[in-house]
């Protein structure tokens, strides 16, 4: 099963709503708004300023708020703030002890890159936009499930 770290749905979580309330926040209002503990909030604020997604501005009414437009932000930029290199397999981004002898590793390679290319085609602004959600019905036993 491929799935992200808690930090990294988190980190998208906490884009998302800067990008909704595009403005300064501080970690309390952050954590208020998306129900993550204030050191937590702190810890991806943080995070995300170092990976150059958010800014810090200090002061009285100081926070963090969007480095760039969230049309210019990608699902793979959180990701790797929070995680580093998206990477399915070790072997993905870094050699291992098998590399000699391995007969997938390109393949494995080619499959990242797929994965990868998929997340930067997916904008912050795109992932703040709400999805209609489709639910089939199909009839069971005279109820509908």
């Amino acid at each position: 099963m491929l799935r992200l770290s808690k930090l990294a749905d988190y980190g998208s979580q906490v884009m998302a709503y800067m990008a909704r309330e595009n403005a300064v926040h501080s970690a309390n209002e952050v954590a208020s708004a998306t129900g993550i503990s204030v050191p937590t909030a702190s810890k991806i604020l943080k995070m995300l300023a170092k990976g150059n997604l958010l800014i810090s501005v200090r002061g009285a009414k100081g926070g963090y708020a969007l480095s760039r437009s969230p049309c210019e932000i990608s699902v793979a930029e959180i990701i790797d703030a929070m995680d580093g290199p998206i990477s399915i397999t070790e072997c993905s981004t870094s050699a291992c002890i098998q590399e000699s002898v391995c007969a997938t590793r390109s393949n494995w390679q080619g499959i990242n890159n797929l994965i990868r290319e998929a997340l930067e085609k997916v904008t912050l602004a795109e992932m703040t936009e709400p999805k209609p959600q489709i639910v089939k019905l199909t009839r069971s036993g005279g109820i509908f499930a």
